[in-house]
């Protein structure tokens, strides 16, 4: 039987059964024979992939202790720095960069825990989306349903996992960049604590709101590879390396005694039957008892766009002024709006964030962990325009972040855990599993629980 899934490679290479050469080279013919399909890279490292497999069949040789994901192949969302290669941000213009003379540091991170890059993932162009439906690379395609999207702006990461061309992958997280394709896709998901993990060596969307997190085929790989990228960086200033903090060998605590939740209100009424079945069962198996409302979560959402279009518009004006052409037809009216917002609206928007997060940190006095739904639907069919939620219309590129901006403008740590409701006809729905900041290891618990009471796991395509 050939090993896909993150923790069968480990021990496959681990006990001789498999060197990390085949490992590497199985990955590689998958992304070769699905890719066409799947439209989840943009660029592979075959040649980069098989000599670092060399290198780890030579230490396996020597008897030299493995690293925690020896032989595992994983691959990068483009806005990721990797050397010798343009760093594209999903986009056209980015093209003219010069290659990137280093890797991102959660890249090398990985790479010392003994993981293989093996390519670049597709994306919507500057993080700007929640469809990846790239006018300039193509839409990258759920591979449970390839006429509907992969979700966004971290598509490529959430289909190459769900299409097990790689067990493992990084995306990006603003406003739910990580957890909508985990979601949509059907793959685990984490978004850190915002200042949990070095965000040096990669393409910024929304400096103030930007999270860095992995996806993975199981529990066991989100948690290894979370604990191999953290770590002080002098060099990034948002990252608090003081609050490092190893998730491993917490896994197997449960969840007794910890007081246990499901959001309500907003994240009940603007949930599809799906997403509202999805909710209930994970509630269910892990004990929820109370109904919580989460403060504020449609003002928090209206800053979260302000915020994001301010400071996105902001970065992309020298581009906007002159090469506004090249831009993502999907976005470019959006960053101008933000670059031509009054400074006022951003101030206001910031100094709200500072009272908002301080009423959501409240919460947690009460509940440990907090359960919501991730998106408010199962995929859609690419080119969708609009979505009938709660009784009202909305843009479907757009609302499909509904229920994930109210948490990420908080800075909570978010575990995605994938489920397939009834509801979902065939299709997957992901729940939220929220925490109080820096407590990523309660979300990874209740994740693990989930996954060993067969409720969560990806579904083979």
């Amino acid at each position: 039987m050939t090993p896909e899934k993150t923790s069968e490679i480990v021990q496959a290479f681990r006990s001789g059964h498999a060197s990390a050469r085949e490992l590497v080279q199985q990955a590689l013919d998958r992304i070769e024979r699905l890719d066409g399909t799947v439209n989840a890279f943009t660029a592979t490292t075959a040649k980069r992939a098989l000599a670092q497999a060399d290198r780890l069949d030579g230490q396996r040789r020597r008897g030299d202790a493995l690293p925690s994901l020896a032989g595992v192949p994983f691959a990068v969302k483009n806005l990721f720095d990797i050397q010798g290669l343009p760093t594209l941000a999903g986009s056209r213009i980015n093209q003219d960069r010069p290659p990137a003379t280093e890797d991102a540091v959660l890249v090398q991170r990985l790479e010392q825990a003994g993981a293989v890059l093996v390519g670049a993932l597709n994306m919507d162009e500057y993080a700007y989306g929640f469809t990846t439906e790239n006018s300039h690379y193509g839409a990258t395609r759920n591979p449970h349903d390839p006429s509907r999207i992969a979700g966004g702006s971290s598509g490529g990461s959430g289909a190459a996992v769900a299409a097990g061309q790689v067990p493992l992958a990084l995306g990006s997280d603003t406003n739910g960049s990580i957890r909508v394709p985990s979601s949509l896709c059907g793959v685990w998901g984490l978004k850190p604590t915002f200042g949990r993990l070095s965000r040096r060596g990669t393409y910024p969307f929304v400096h103030s709101l930007d999270h860095l997190g992995p996806l993975a085929d199981c529990v066991d790989g989100l948690v290894h590879a979370y604990d191999a990228m953290q770590g002080p960086d002098a060099l990034d200033p948002a990252c608090h390396a003081r609050f490092a903090q190893p998730a491993a060998p917490r896994l197997s605590e449960g969840l007794q005694g910890l007081r246990i939740g499901v959001l309500g209100g907003y994240f009940h009424a603007l949930a599809s039957p799906a997403a509202q079945e999805a909710s209930a069962l994970a509630a269910m198996t892990l004990g929820a008892q109370d109904v919580v409302q989460w403060p504020a979560p449609d003002l928090a959402r209206a800053a979260a766009f302000i915020v994001t279009a301010s400071e996105g518009g902001s970065l992309h004006l020298p581009n906007l002024r002159t090469r506004q052409q090249d831009f993502e037809p999907l976005s470019v009216d959006r960053f101008i709006a933000g670059a031509l917002q009054p400074a006022h609206w951003y101030l206001r928007a910031v100094r709200f964030r500072r009272q908002y997060r301080d009423r959501v940190h409240a919460l947690f006095r009460r509940w440990d962990l907090l359960i919501a739904p991730a998106t408010p639907m199962t995929a859609t069919p690419i080119g969708t325009e609009w979505l009938e939620l709660g009784g009202q219309r909305y843009p479907c590129r757009a609302a499909i972040g509904l229920l994930t901006q109210p948490i990420s403008f908080a800075g909570c740590p978010v575990t995605v855990a994938p489920l397939w409701p009834a509801a979902g006809h065939g299709l997957p729905m992901g729940v939220q599993l929220i925490a109080a900041p820096w407590n990523e290891t309660l979300c990874l618990r209740a994740a693990h629980v989930l996954e060993r009471a067969g409720i969560a796991s990806p579904r083979p395509t």
